[in-house]
C-alpha cells in the first residue's frame, strides 16, 4: 500500500480532537500514479460520550441515535482503518482536522498508526492550483462548484466526502478518475 494516497473524511461530533469523537469515516484508496481505486471503506462509529457532542455538528452530519444504534466501536474501526492506510499518504481538504482526529483515535485505541508521514492537505492544493483562476473561497464545496464536481449533500456522510476529495484531486492534478 506504499504506493497509494487515502483520501479520507471524518464526520466527528465536535472540533476538538480528544474531547470530542469521530462518529463516521469514509476512505478513498488510490494509486499514487494511476489514480485508480483500490479500495474504499465508509463506517459509522458508535460514540461514548454523545453528551460532550455540539449541536451544530450532529446538525452537520446527520447523527441520529436510531442510524447509529448499531454503529461498531471506534477500536474497531481504527483496526479496519489502519489495515486499509499502511503506507498511504493521507489526504484530506483540512488535512489538520481530520488527522489530529485520526491520530486521537489510534492513540485511544492503542492501535498503530502505520500510514506514511506525509500529508496533502486539499485546501493548500486547491489553493495553489486555483488562486489565480477567479476562486475567492476553497472550502470543498466552493473547490468542487467551481471545478465542475458534484458537490457533497447535506447532511455530510464521509464517504462522499471521501469522494469528493478524491475527484477533486484527480481534477486538479489534470487526471481523469480511471474508471
Amino acid at each position: 500500500m506504499e504506493n497509494t494516497i487515502a483520501f479520507t473524511d471524518t464526520e466527528t461530533t465536535g472540533l476538538e480532537a480528544g474531547f470530542h469523537e469521530i462518529v463516521e469515516i469514509g476512505l478513498v484508496v488510490a494509486d499514487r500514479e494511476t489514480l485508480r481505486i483500490v479500495d474504499t471503506f465508509d463506517t459509522k462509529i458508535k460514540p461514548k460520550h454523545i453528551e460532550r457532542a455540539s449541536p451544530k455538528a450532529l446538525q452537520v452530519n446527520g447523527y441520529n441515535e436510531e442510524e447509529w444504534q448499531n454503529a461498531p466501536d471506534l477500536k474497531w474501526a481504527m483496526k479496519e482503518f489502519g489495515l486499509k492506510t499502511i503506507g498511504s499518504i493521507m489526504c484530506a481538504q483540512n488535512i489538520t482536522f481530520d488527522y489530529n482526529f485520526i491520530r486521537e483515535s489510534f492513540k485511544q485505541t492503542g492501535i498503530k498508526d502505520l500510514m506514511s508521514y506525509h500529508r496533502i492537505d486539499l485546501f493548500t492544493l486547491s489553493w495553489v492550483v486555483l488562486k489565480d483562476k477567479g476562486i475567492t473561497r476553497f472550502s470543498l464545496k466552493e473547490v468542487c462548484k467551481f471545478i465542475g464536481v458534484e458537490e457533497e449533500p447535506d447532511p455530510h456522510v464521509a464517504i462522499n466526502g471521501a469522494m469528493a476529495a478524491y475527484q477533486v484531486y484527480c481534477k486538479l492534478m489534470n487526471k481523469i478518475p480511471p474508471e
